[in-house]
């Protein structure tokens, strides 16, 4: 296989799963946790970060790290969401939940990625 494929062959198939586990397990949360603060991204982003952490820490293969962590994860985890969601708080003036999932979306983010990595 040429080599430039395989990278993008591993990116691909990583992301293929991360996106379908985002969207099961992003809806299971919003509809067993109905709330204005968007449980299901919160939840799915932490793990994310958590995980990450983990796999650049303790996985020393370059394949893994792609297949894992940029597709997987990528696919997996949503920045775009995560803002989106902040607006649509904003706009309908839920400025505790926005404050709240803002603060437990990066700070925990952040703490649950060096957590990961220093496990």
């Amino acid at each position: 296989m040429m080599t430039w494929l395989w990278p993008i062959c591993l990116v691909g198939f990583g992301g293929f799963f991360g996106a379908i586990c985002r969207f099961q397990l992003g809806t299971y949360i919003a509809n067993r946790f109905p709330s204005s603060i968007p449980y299901g991204t919160l939840t799915i982003n932490l793990l994310g970060s958590f995980l990450l952490g983990l796999l650049i820490k303790h996985h020393p293969f370059d394949d893994w790290k792609l297949l894992i962590g940029t597709g997987f994860m990528g696919a997996f985890t949503t920045f775009s969401t995560l803002n989106l969601e902040s607006i649509k708080q904003l706009r309908t003036g839920l400025w505790q939940a926005w404050i709240l999932y803002t603060l437990l979306s990066y700070t925990g983010g952040i703490l649950l990625t060096f957590l990961g990595y220093y496990i």
